[in-house]
């Protein structure tokens, strides 16, 4: 739980300055502003942060107070609140928490003489991008939105979408030193109550010094997983349209500012493979596109395996199939070479990450060029094996979720080793792995990925 200094702002207008003082470093921080004013003959000050704030809003507020007259002061903060502040934001601090979290938080606070309460006017601005689409997730139809780090954006994104009285969104906040904003919005007459409960306390309860990695950080804290098993907790999205859809089946949406995207509670493997244009094009399609999906999705995994147990025992191979066989010499052994293109492919997708974009396609076609015509014609790798991890490479791309796809690759990796060492045993020993795997993940919701209960 955050530790709040919960001392109460005092009738003292000295008192409540010299405190304020004492926590921000006005001083020090040339971003932190404290700006006095006379206002109806009374002294006053306003704390904000530069760069936060909206400069013509303030000017116009400010020009509004100097115009007070000292016979129209009101006696009260809250007099004063309704007769001569004319902004839609406004509320009453009572506490010095509120009142340094609100200033930190990019909000104005002013202290009047005479007045114990603080006066906080929310008429701050976030720098933020614009709301395009997100790059991995991709639609041929439907919105062309994303989310963005702005919190405040990505509920308004969701809100336009949902105009129910249902959609809850509860504000809440973690990290001693973050006091990171926390949105969890669901629909209050289809949520899951029982997991509802159970997120709330789970974030009430964190102990965090911050959110540095923004959701992965929120995500470890609320769920410890098990560091053997790779396959993913939560879903993730940058769609608006995907979580409003989620929001409306029961699901449960939480956004962390500074992040762009979603994180959707509870999920299951049909869930995490899905995406948004297997709902945008008719039933037909989208059934046919989700199946394909699902197909390939397993063929990443196995592939690779399989063909690398019918090489090591060639006799099981049907009459059929013989051309897959491997014909020229075998330089490495092919456990050796699915594992180095294993790592190469990796490699390649690591250095298109950090490429110039004006770059990255030709030096793309240059390294394609290099692996794959050189690599096979100077013995390192047969060009069978170059044909299913190319096959393997691009058939990753067909799912969204970039946790789900190197889940997958461990549990290819693990098939091949076993394969290799174990022959047909170790095959279907990694088969009843996988399958653990995914029956013995535990999610927040207290479900598997199968939808099936855990104790």
């Amino acid at each position: 739980m955050v530790e709040k200094n919960t001392k109460k702002l005092s009738a003292s207008f000295e008192e409540n300055i010299r405190t304020m003082n004492e926590i921000l470093p006005v001083k020090e921080s040339f971003d932190i502003i404290r700006r006095e004013m006379i206002i109806g003959g009374k002294a006053s000050v306003f704390y904000y942060i530069d760069g936060f704030i909206k400069d013509e809003a303030m000017l116009k507020l400010m020009d509004s107070f100097l115009s007070v007259a000292e016979e129209d002061m009101p006696q009260d903060a809250e007099g004063f609140l309704q007769k001569n502040v004319p902004y839609v934001e406004v509320d009453l601090l009572e506490d010095f928490d509120q009142a340094v979290r609100n200033v930190l938080s990019g909000a104005a606070c002013l202290f009047i003489d005479g007045y114990k309460e603080c006066i906080n006017i929310d008429c701050r601005t976030y720098p933020a991008r614009s709301v395009d689409e997100p790059d991995k997730d991709k639609s041929l139809r439907g919105s062309r939105d994303g989310f963005v780090e702005t919190i405040v954006f990505n509920t308004a994104l969701m809100r336009r979408r949902i105009r129910d009285p249902h959609l809850i969104m509860e504000m809440t906040e973690a990290g001693q030193a973050s006091r990171t904003d926390i949105a969890i919005c669901y629909m209050s007459d289809r949520v899951d109550q029982e997991l509802l409960k159970n997120l709330k306390e789970r974030i009430e309860s964190l102990k965090l010094g911050d959110l540095r990695m923004n959701q992965q950080s929120l995500a470890e804290a609320l769920f410890k997983r098990k560091w053997f098993n790779p396959f993913p907790k939560f879903k993730y999205t940058e769609r608006p349209d995907t979580a409003a859809a989620c929001l409306l089946e029961g699901k449960v949406v939480i956004l962390v500012d500074n992040s762009p995207a979603a994180m959707i509670l509870p999920t299951s493997i049909l869930d995490m493979i899905e995406e948004a244009n297997d709902y945008y094009f008719p039933t037909l399609t989208g059934i046919y596109l989700k199946t394909t999906r699902t197909l390939i999705t397993i063929a990443t995994v196995f592939f690779t395996p399989l063909y690398l147990l019918f090489m090591q025992n060639q006799q099981w191979l049907p009459e059929v199939f013989e051309f897959v066989a491997v014909r020229d010499t075998v330089n490495i052994p092919l456990i050796f070479q699915f594992l180095l293109l294993e790592l190469s492919i990796d490699g390649l997708r690591l250095a298109a990450m950090n490429t110039p974009t004006m770059l990255s396609t030709p030096l793309s076609v240059i390294a394609g060029i290099v692996m794959g015509e050189f690599s096979v014609q100077s013995g390192w790798f047969n060009s069978e094996v170059m044909l299913y991890m190319a096959f393997v490479a691009v058939a990753n791309y067909t799912q969204p979720n970039f946790e789900l796809g190197y889940a997958l690759k461990f549990m290819r990796l693990m098939l091949l080793v076993l394969t290799a060492v174990l022959n047909l045993y170790g095959f279907i020993i990694g088969c009843i792995l996988v399958l653990c795997f995914l029956i013995f993940n535990k999610t927040l919701s207290g479900r598997n990925y199968m939808n099936v209960k855990l104790n």
